[in-house]
């Protein structure tokens, strides 16, 4: 039986696979497109899921945020080797919150945090030597304070109007579920493997 709501599937796997897989469980590929329809594929870290979407934190200056600005539409996929599951995500994207930004900043570590402040994600480095000095002013800036989030920083919040699951089966004949948002509630439908 297949659950009629893809989140709730989608939780199911997510957990079964933190059981067993050896790497990150929340590791994705996000793909977005500039402006002129160009694609761009990369990994980032899934930080939170539920009805409204699926949440993810970058610098706004950096390549995928530039991508988002003018191209407001993303895909992330999900691969689980030990659960043999695959799982892809399409739908508008959009920020979170500032509240809600601020709540997953301080749950980082602080080295984590004062990357954010120190790197300029995307931009061209001159010399390793340029980063480090950058960490280290940072270190400095707020030695002995909180590190709060920088304005420059924040989430996205996928959205989905589709998602799909891939279960492997022998032969390459594998199982295959697309739900389609219809207003608000979900059409499943079986693709060919």
């Amino acid at each position: 039986m297949t659950p009629d709501d893809p989140i709730t599937r989608f939780a199911r796997e997510y957990e079964r696979a933190g059981a067993t897989e050896p790497f990150e469980v929340s590791r994705c590929a996000l793909a977005t497109a500039d402006g002129e329809g160009r694609p761009a594929v990369r990994f980032v870290l899934l930080k939170g899921f539920d009805d409204d979407g699926f949440v993810f934190f970058t610098n706004f200056q950096s390549a995928k945020a530039r991508h988002l600005s003018e191209n407001p539409h993303a895909e992330i996929a999900f691969h689980w080797h030990t659960t043999g599951v695959q799982v892809r995500v399409r739908g508008p994207v959009a920020r979170v919150s500032d509240e809600e930004a601020d709540d997953y900043f301080v749950s980082r570590d602080r080295g984590s945090q004062v990357g954010a402040w120190a790197s300029r994600q995307s931009a061209l480095l001159d010399k390793p030597e340029s980063l480090e000095a950058a960490v280290l002013e940072t270190s400095k800036r707020f030695e002995n304070v909180s590190v709060p989030r920088p304005p420059f920083w924040g989430g996205y919040r996928v959205a989905p109007t589709a998602v799909e699951f891939w279960q492997n089966r022998d032969d390459r004949l594998h199982d295959r579920w697309l739900y389609q948002r219809d207003g608000e509630a979900w059409r499943v439908v079986r693709l060919y493997p």
